[in-house]
């Protein structure tokens, strides 16, 4: 149990998500093709109303919601996030209109979203993007050319939330935030294959027609558009890492507690004990970090950027840690495909790169701490 202090309600919900992830969405999740995006999952999170939970969420019911999913279901879980993270610009800056179109439906399951916003030289320098929008007088919008690519959910997605360069400007100025549904003339994509077992692809532009309507919030304020919704979910990406690693820890002390060797059960022998405790207290530090980042947000602390960073760094960094000692503990048959540990082991080497990598932290938090 977390020395942070969960109201009854909060933890009855997380109790409930658990029971959902391991009852209901885990039996979907295994009928899914690795790598492909499994419309009966989602549509099986919005049927039983975890997608709404994330619209209107706070950030810590975020985290509460993520983190008990990735326990039970990581399929769901990441289902659930790319979601989340896919329509965040439109719960924040869409229109009446954008709103009523698309977010009833992701909310529902019945529509797949993506954030469009790595591309081939732009990963972590999210600022240095080259999609370009040329302006189409014809129409009164743009023309986008260029290529997004490391897209969670393409090119199956049926729409994509699209950062591209309107302006001129060099970095984060002259971004526009764009919302561009499947199907449009141009817009081309392909599978990525990855260790990653969640859906990842790229997109092509080739002259795609957009107009004032698919612009999220305004002209050249995209940059805002994409940190507004990078800072909401990124605490919450340390929330998944936690998921994942009290997953592994709750395996390893079953595992310890039952197997026997050398005369008697593995958690007798102290090099296990030890290792096991050192798990056991990153796990607890880092969820406590994601919780504390994420009050942060709720609150509106000027200091969110550097809380958010830290709890991502240290959770995922600590998931990993966490995840491969538990590897180690369990011997061979943690390596077989099938087992939890092999699905986990896959699964928690992402969140250590995307939405801004360990180093990416790094750098935000050591900018932070000399302001």
């Amino acid at each position: 149990m977390s020395v942070f202090s969960l109201d009854p309600a909060q933890t009855a919900r997380c109790e409930e998500v658990r029971a959902l992830a391991a009852d209901r969405l885990l039996p979907v999740a295994r009928r899914g093709a690795p790598g492909r995006v499994n419309r009966p999952l989602v549509a099986e999170l919005g049927a039983l109303g975890l997608l709404r939970r994330v619209f209107g969420a706070s950030a810590l019911d975020l985290c509460l919601l993520r983190e008990s999913l990735a326990y039970g279901c990581t399929e769901a879980e990441t289902a659930l996030a790319l979601q989340g993270l896919g329509a965040a610009a439109i719960a924040q800056a869409g229109t009446e209109r954008q709103r009523e179109r698309w977010l009833t439906e992701v909310a529902a399951g019945r529509v797949v979203a993506a954030f469009a916003l790595s591309e081939p030289g732009a990963g972590s320098d999210a600022a240095a993007l080259a999609l370009a929008a040329a302006p189409d007088p014809e129409s009164g919008g743009w023309r986008l050319t260029g290529e997004k690519r490391w897209i969670s959910n393409a090119p199956e997605a049926d729409f994509a939330t699209v950062f591209a360069r309107t302006g001129e400007e060099r970095g984060a100025r002259g971004i526009t935030a764009f919302l561009v549904p499947a199907g449009r003339p141009g817009l081309t994509g392909e599978h990525i294959e990855m260790l990653s077992p969640h859906p990842i692809g790229s997109l092509v532009f080739d002259g795609v027609p957009v107009t004032r309507d698919d612009v999220l919030g305004e002209v050249g304020g995209g940059f805002r558009v994409a940190m507004n919704a990078l800072n909401l979910f990124r605490p919450s990406v340390g929330a998944f890492a936690v998921g994942m690693a009290s997953a592994a820890l709750d395996a390893t002390l079953a595992h310890t507690a039952e197997r026997t060797a050398f005369g008697g059960p593995l958690k007798d022998l102290q090099a296990v004990s030890h290792q096991v405790a050192e798990m056991a207290t990153r796990t607890e530090a880092a969820r406590l970090m994601v919780y504390a980042a994420a009050s942060a947000y709720d609150a509106g602390s000027p200091h969110v950027p550097r809380t958010s960073a830290m709890a991502k760094l240290f959770a995922t960094e600590t998931a990993q840690y966490v995840v491969d000692a538990a590897v180690q503990l369990h011997g061979a048959r943690a390596l077989q495909s099938g087992h939890l540990l092999e699905h986990l082991y896959r699964e928690v080497r992402a969140p250590r790169i995307y939405e801004g990598a360990s180093e990416v932290q790094r750098t935000v938090i050591a900018k932070e701490l000399y302001a």
